[in-house]
């Protein structure tokens, strides 16, 4: 009933959003007037909006000077315009650039001069291929009397045009035509040549040109970028990531693509302070996040676009990266934005969006252990004026392994769908479905693999379950996303999602060997899971300017209703114990049926920040968030709780930025995160939240003319109320665990020279059990290594005859971590080596990809068992773009 109620009530609301939003846009009226750019106005700030070329008589046939005008509203933030290349050549009075893109109308424009610089920034388009790989323009003295002409992304949706003269200021014209747009550039060297017009209706001619070659360009095609300049997760707003007091990290698309990264999981590694959950890769067990010494698998650490990805009881998900844009990572508790959760941080993934320029990309890899994978990415425009855009991500996977018996195949697809409702309103519809299907591997025994056993080791291929089970998982979910600009200063976001995951596993594990070391006990289960979730947020954004002073404020409320519903059986003849040298599989049945468990959560969020920047050196980030919980609880044994818990989140922080490249910062925030509803006290209570705290300093700083970006944190977290066994009645638990994490990271990601590119990272984490009464006080946490550090770093030949050519390599270290609680096991240390070739020229691409290159033998993990890492994989690739 709760469930009904409250789909009606997110229904209503969105309703009434929509029915608001369109009617205040129906009621603007917008001035498209057009204008004019006059880099001779020193150190002035204009806004420009271009006009079609048909929306005034000239009498210029390809090209137009834009003229002055007020400045019109903006279009929305979230159409970026895509120019899909940069071209210059030399005309009578200097030279001639053109901005390459259909939709140059639709451009906005803001200018300044500074000494001989004339900048110009373009807030709603971005330098992208047809594929949407993005590049950099950089030509060296073009013509007598300029310098240096460079056209680069300086955010996540602005572009800027810098043009450095080399005497005074060169004179710039902007010219809108058929090709894009187009700045005019007259050296000082022939301004007593250009004849200025009387009156603003008369334009000068138009620009022609006199060398049909195009300038030789010193970098293009920069489609391997590594450093993402901004990411919205640490504010909900699109910052640098530099103003931000906080340690966040990107995981950019190239990334993924150079390394063939096929799983989120296998991404976090290039991450400091972030590992993989306790489960091994082959595990049926979905991705899971380690961060900064505290486990989020089962707390629901991954966010897609903002969202929570709720998991219920179930476990997560295998996410494929298919229409992953980029991973950003946000280290320490992120309840003042996103409500409960673990304190070490979470993990959120930006998808793919339409694309206004048409684009097809056709993908496939194949490799040893049977690996098979087709992928298709499309994009365009709907209708002829390109309001209307879609894309199309897919993906189907089929794979061996190197454990025996252990296969998987799954397949992914995700259509998104923009409109743009007038000119400040867009509406996005995105939707996901994935299913899998994977043979269950739940690793080995600890002798054998990383304690020595008398009859020999275990082979990495050894398995121990029944080759007959499989887990069985689909997973669907579906939302909007609509925002709408009421000026430039203030705007609104709302968005919905609602998630559907259904899983059926069956499991077998082992607890332990006889005393002849090869006879392995093993108990199984078998869960079908069935879970639910519906999220609604709701963002206000504005900015406030007093002075020198600048305030962007935001926001919001989020509500939210969970469910699940959990079957148990267990094996009806029970689980025979098997021989770990000399297996042998019998089939088993799981068609008892043990319990039952439900739960339903009714979530509240409202919160608020503010990011104060005084001048240009100090930024003070203020936020909090109050959150109300409400659980209802009952399984079989008879247990039924309902519990409500409230918590509020504080976030303060401050920037200093001494110089423009570097970012000193402080931070204090806290987290809490609902304890398990199963769970009671010996006198029959539930528990409270358990909360986090953390401190945070750390510098940042941008080198190479901010191409090249590397952030150093140092950090202590501590988290409270961990509930532990009663030492007086094992059957019940206290609440009175601590555990604390200590840290210092630092990671690097950039260009280092044209096609050169680094992404790397270094962790310490000194992370330890500081109160307990089970024993294990003192103690490390599991799977948290003190140590650990990767290099990844890729070149490609620039010019030439093997021009886009190209090589990659890295390596992964982890250092030696526990392999229990009670630290009785130690999990040796590794060092992996990865390899990629490749070549890409016009419209395709060929790579070849090498992992753990050296055929390291070494253990990924231990959880309910020890995991191997896999031996060398080989996968070749071959993508067409058009």
């Amino acid at each position: 009933m709760r469930q009904k109620q409250l789909l009606k009530i997110l229904l209503g609301m969105t309703s009434v959003w929509l029915w608001a939003a369109m009617s205040a846009n129906a009621q603007e009226v917008v001035n498209t007037q057009s204008k004019s750019i006059a880099s001779k106005q020193s150190n002035s700030k204009l806004t420009r909006k271009i006009r079609q070329l048909s929306e005034i008589e000239l009498p210029i046939t390809n090209a137009q000077l834009l003229v002055q005008s007020p400045p019109p509203p903006t279009t929305p933030t979230s159409e970026i315009i895509q120019v899909t290349g940069v071209k210059a050549n030399q005309t009578q009075k200097g030279v001639e650039v053109i901005l390459q893109t259909t939709q140059g109308a639709k451009l906005q424009i803001t200018n300044r001069s500074a000494g001989n610089n004339f900048i110009a920034d373009i807030p709603n388009a971005q330098l992208s291929l047809a594929n949407g790989d993005r590049f950099i323009y950089h030509s060296e003295k073009p013509v007598s009397g300029i310098t240096e002409i460079k056209v680069t992304n300086i955010n996540a949706k602005t572009i800027r045009v810098t043009v450095v003269g080399e005497a005074r200021l060169p004179t710039v014209e902007l010219f809108d035509s058929n090709e894009g747009l187009i700045f005019a550039l007259t050296p000082v060297a022939s301004t007593t040549q250009v004849q200025p017009s009387s009156t603003p209706e008369q334009p000068p001619s138009q620009p022609s040109a006199v060398n049909d070659e195009p300038i030789e360009l010193v970098v293009t095609g920069e489609q391997d970028e590594y450093r993402v300049p901004n990411a919205s997760t640490a504010t909900k707003t699109d910052i640098p990531i530099r103003d931000i007091p906080g340690s966040i990290q990107v995981i950019p698309r190239q990334v993924l693509e150079d390394q063939k990264i096929t799983r989120v999981q296998d991404a976090v590694r290039n991450v400091s302070g972030v590992t993989p959950g306790g489960y091994g890769s082959q595990s049926y067990v979905g991705d899971s996040f380690i961060l900064r010494g505290f486990d989020n698998g089962r707390s629901g650490a991954t966010f897609i676009n903002g969202f929570k990805r709720y998991i219920g009881a179930g476990y997560n998900e295998i996410l494929d990266v298919a229409n992953v844009e980029q991973i950003e990572i946000l280290k320490g508790p992120a309840s003042v934005l996103y409500g409960q959760g673990e304190p070490g941080g979470i993990v959120n993934i930006t998808t793919k969006q339409p694309l206004s320029t048409p684009y097809y990309n056709f993908e496939g890899t194949i490799g040893n252990f049977d690996f098979y994978r087709p992928t298709l990415d499309i994009s365009g425009p709907v209708n002829t004026d390109k309001t209307i855009r879609y894309r199309l991500n897919a993906a189907y996977q089929n794979l061996g392994s190197f454990v025996d018996f252990v296969n998987t195949e799954s397949g992914f697809v995700a259509p998104v769908i923009s409109f743009d409702i007038g000119k400040n309103t867009s509406l996005t519809l995105e939707g996901q479905y994935s299913n899998l299907s994977k043979v269950s591997f739940l690793g080995l025994p600890a002798s054998g693999t990383i304690v020595d056993n008398p009859l020999g080791k275990l082979p990495r291929s050894r398995f121990l379950g029944d080759p007959n089970l499989k887990a069985l998982d689909e997973w669907i979910g579906i939302g909007y996303r609509l925002q709408h600009k009421f000026s430039d200063n203030w705007s609104i976001r709302n968005g919905f999602t609602a998630t559907f995951n259904n899983n059926d596993r069956g499991f077998t594990f082992g607890f332990g060997l006889e005393p002849d070391n090869r006879t392995f006990n093993r108990f199984g289960s078998s869960l079908k899971t069935d879970t639910q979730s519906y999220f609604l947020q709701t963002d206000v954004l504005g900015k406030i300017q007093t002075g020198s002073i600048k305030q962007d404020l935001l926001f919001g409320v989020e509500l939210g209703w969970t469910s699940y519903n959990l079957k148990a059986f267990t094996a009806s003849a029970g689980v025979p114990a098997i021989d770990i040298f000399d297996p042998v599989y019998q089939p088993i049945r799981y068609d008892k049926f043990d319990s039952t468990e439900s739960a339903s959560n009714n979530l509240v969020g409202v919160y608020a920040q503010d990011l104060i920047s005084i001048g240009d050196q100090l930024k003070i980030l203020l936020g909090g968030r109050f959150d109300f919980a409400a659980t209802d609880y009952e399984n079989t044994t008879g247990i039924s709780n309902d519990r409500e818990d409230t918590a509020f989140s504080p976030r303060v922080g401050v920037v200093y930025q001494p110089v423009p490249p570097v970012s000193l910062y402080a931070s204090w925030s806290r987290s809490f995160q609902p304890s398990d509803a199963s769970s009671r006290n010996p006198n029959n209570e539930t528990f409270k939240p358990t909360e986090g705290e953390q401190f945070e300093v750390g510098v940042k700083a941008e080198f190479l003319d901010s191409k090249l970006f590397a952030t150093l944190a140092a950090y202590q977290i501590t988290k409270e109320n961990i509930t532990t066994a009663d030492p007086n009645n094992p059957t019940f638990s206290i609440q009175i665990g601590e555990q604390r994490s200590r840290g210092i990271e630092f990671d690097l990601a950039g260009r280092i020279l044209p096609g050169l590119n680094i992404i790397a990272s270094y962790s310490y984490i000194d992370a330890e059990i500081t109160r307990d009464n089970s024993g294990n006080q003192g103690n490390q946490p599991d799977n948290v290594p003190r140590n650990s550090a990767s290099l990844w770093t890729t070149y490609e030949i620039q010019q030439g005859d093997f021009k886009g050519l190209g090589f990659g390599g890295g390596v992964f270290f982890v250092g030696d971590r526990k392999g229990d609680l009670a630290n009785t096991l130690t999990v040796p240390s590794y060092v992996r080596t990865d390899a990629a070739i490749f070549y890409h020229r016009d419209n395709w691409r060929a790579a070849l990809n090498f992992k753990n290159l050296f055929d390291v033998n070494y253990i990924e993990s231990s959880y309910f068992g020890v995991y191997y890492g896999a031996p060398l994989t080989v996968q070749g690739t071959v993508s067409f773009s058009f």
